[in-house]
This record gives structure tokens, sequence and C-alpha cells, in this order.
């Protein structure tokens, strides 16, 4: 009996160990959010906006430094040959401080702290786009997996259709009732199907790649959960709809108050500069001294310098008359790209409406192509009409149906694109 235990457990511990290997051997499977929370995440693009982030923060710390005094120091060694030896030691070694606090700088220190600040809002502004463009071309790679995965079940279907017709008619030919030429076509179509199939498993392959590669998957390993399914309602026309929380707006209106501090920072230039220095010094040689003789000599040195511009042939005042056309060009810049996005807005509510017709009329002619294949498959029995009509009615049912599967895809990526351009899926 124990024996018999023995072999039981070992048997029971070998086919769990086996049902574990198998279950982490099965493919991944991802939602469409899961996709785009990956991609957030793992996207090299997004890393890339956020390190320019960092090194914006960077610099703003070190603009906030502006204003404050600065303390440089130095030390130094020295030998001196003859002539100069005979008026100053021959060795000398010194120390010097050096402190120095800007008095006034026109503004320009402000200003530059204003500035740095406004460059992390851009740089933020700007990974909040780059987060929009990586979550939409995530959720349309998607979809097109989704969609030619079933592209591939229908290729399969229609294959088995071509199947089923090839037996019969086959049977006729063997019988002599039809022509070898009947057989020919379909068997044309055949291959024509076998074709397709291979494409779309190809273009499977190709779109999992890509998914893999803008949601920072390790591998094209990995399957979608969804069908092309659910609702397709369209949106009503709204010419007065605006897009809101649109990153491009807060990026160009970053840049129109980057622009306006930087005619604030080139007018600081045409201001005096005022700045207090002061400089402590140690000094050590022999006789180093002039006073008193003495090996070692300290003392310190106060300034107070203030730079005027006075004339420079007008160079100051027109690198600032420069800098205002810039700005202004960028503030024409905005309202013209709001422009633009409320043309973006109301394209993406056409071409969402378009794609609910779109499904209408795929869905409407597949039911007819649906019923004309039963009819012509029905006459085909009856004997009544030949085999080549029924392969007619199966190539259009084929085509309605692979319709009906890239109208519903379509539709899914523009309701994307209409929520990238209303700015209802932003997420700052």
């Amino acid at each position: 009996m124990k024996i018999i235990y023995d072999t039981i457990s070992k048997i029971v511990l070998v086919l769990l160990f086996t049902a574990a290997i198998g279950a982490q051997a099965q493919e991944r499977v991802v939602s469409v959010d899961e996709v785009r929370n990956l991609a957030l995440e793992n996207n090299k693009k997004i890393k890339k906006a956020q390190q320019n982030i960092e090194a914006a923060k960077a610099a703003r710390t070190a603009a906030e430094a502006g204003g404050k005094p600065t303390v440089d120091g130095s030390v130094g060694g020295y030998y001196f040959s003859k002539p100069l030896s005979n008026l100053i030691p021959e060795v000398l070694g010194s120390a010097n401080v050096n402190v120095t606090q800007i008095l006034y700088a026109g503004g320009k220190v402000e200003t530059g702290k204003k500035l740095s600040s406004k460059a992390v809002d851009l740089q933020m502004a700007q990974k909040d786009l780059t987060k929009e463009e990586v979550k939409l071309s995530a959720e349309t790679m998607y979809w097109q997996i989704v969609n030619a995965k079933e592209k591939i079940a229908l290729a399969k279907e229609y294959i088995k259709l071509l199947d089923q017709l090839h037996t019969n008619v086959k049977n006729s030919f063997d019988a002599g009732l039809t022509y070898k030429n009947d057989l020919l076509k379909i068997e044309v179509q055949q291959n024509e199907a076998q074709l397709n199939l291979k494409r779309a498993e190809d273009g499977l392959s190709i779109a999992k790649l890509n998914l893999a590669q803008i949601a920072g998957l390790p591998d094209s390993d990995f399957d979608v959960e969804d069908a092309v399914s659910g609702s397709f309602a369209g949106i009503l026309a709204d010419s007065q709809l605006q897009p809101t929380n649109r990153p491009e707006l807060s990026i160009l209106a970053k840049a129109v108050e980057i622009n306006e501090l930087q005619e604030k920072l080139l007018d600081g230039d045409r201001k005096p500069t005022v700045a207090l220095s002061g400089i402590g010094f140690s000094s050590f040689g022999k006789n180093v001294n002039p006073i008193n003789m003495k090996n070692n000599m300290q003392g310190f040195v106060g300034m107070l310098s203030v730079n005027i511009p006075i004339y420079d042939w007008g160079v100051r005042e027109q690198k600032v008359k420069e800098q205002q056309y810039k700005t202004n060009a960028q503030k024409l810049e905005l309202e013209e790209t709001k422009e633009f996005l409320v043309l973006e807005v109301q394209n993406a509510v056409m071409q969402l409406n378009q794609s609910v017709k779109h499904i209408e009329l795929a869905e409407k002619s597949f039911v007819q192509a649906t019923e004309n294949l039963r009819l012509n498959q029905d006459r085909y029995d009856a004997r009544t009409v030949v085999a080549e009509e029924v392969l007619k009615a199966q190539v259009l049912w084929q085509e309605a149906k692979s319709e009906i599967l890239d109208a519903k895809a379509e539709y899914k990526i523009n309701e994307a694109k209409y929520k990238k351009a209303s700015g209802m899926d932003g997420e700052h």
C-alpha cells in the first residue's frame, strides 16, 4: 500500500508541476486600458520628456541662487628667480577669498528666476502632449491588432466555405456533371484566400511588435482582450465646440510668457549693474610684509563697482525690438493654433459620425450578402445555378463581413482621436 501511495503522490506532484509550467507559458492578455497605462509607464518618449523636465528643474534651482553672494577661493605657490627675487621673496605662498554680491542688475536676476520657472512649466506641458500622442498611438495599434485577429478568423471561415464548395464541385466534376473550369475558378479563389490569410497573420505580427515597442512590453508574445464590439454612437455636431485641456495651447502660452520674459532680460542689459566685492588675502614668504618685514601678511580689499551702459550704436535696443517681434509672432501662432484645434475637433466629430454611418451601411450590406449567399446556395443545391454564382456570393459575403470589421475598428480609432482632439481624454 505504501508503494502505491508514494507512486500516486509522485504522479500528483508531476501533474501539478506540469500545470504550473503550462499556466506560466500562457500568453499574456492585455486590455485597451492596460495598454494605455503600460505606454504611459514605459514609453521611451515619455521618459525622455521627464528627463527634460528634470533638466529644466535643475536650471531653475541654479537660477534661484541668482542674487545671492558668491564666494570663490584660490591658493597658489610661487618661485621667483632674479632679478624679481631682489624685490619680492624668492618663494611665496598666497591664499585669497573673494566675496561678490550683486546689488542691482536691472531686474535681470528676478527675471531669470521667472524665466527658469516658466521653462519647467513648458517642459511639463510638453510631456503632457507626448503622453496624449503615445496614448493615441497605443490605442490605435491595439484596435488594429483586434481587427487583424478578427480578419484572420474571417479568413479561416471563408476558407471553410470555399473548401466545402470545392468538395461539392469536385464531386460533381467526378460524376461528369460539371466542367473542370468551375473547379479551377474555386481553386484560384482558394489560393487567394490562403494568401489573404497569410497577409492578415503577418499584419497581426507587425502590429504586435509595434504595440510592444509603444507600450514597453518585453516581446510580442501577448494577446488582446477585446473584439471590435460595443456601442457605436455618433456625436452631435457643434460649431461652438472648443477644445479644452489641450497641451498644445499650454505649450504655446508658456512660450509666449517666456518670450516676454526674454524681452525684460534683454532690456535689463541696457540698465546699470551694481556689485559689491570683498577680497581677503593672506601671503607667506620671507620678509613678505613690507611694513614690519614679517614672513606673513593678511589684508582685505573692498570694492564697489558700477557698470553703466553708455553707447553701443543701438545694439541693445535692437535686440529688445528683435525679441518683441518674436513675441508677437509667438502670440499669432498661439491664436492660429487655437483656430486649428477647433477645426481638428470638428473634423474628429465628422469622422466619428462617418464611422457610425459606415458601420450602418456595412451591416446592411452584410445582411444582404448573407441572404444572397443563402439563396445562391439553395439554387445551386437545386441545380438551377452554376457553382460560379455561389462563388461570387461567397466573395461578396466575405467582403461585406470584412467591411464591417474595418468600419468598427475605424470607429474605435476615430473615437480615440475625438477624445484627444476635444481634450476629454486628458490625464495631466
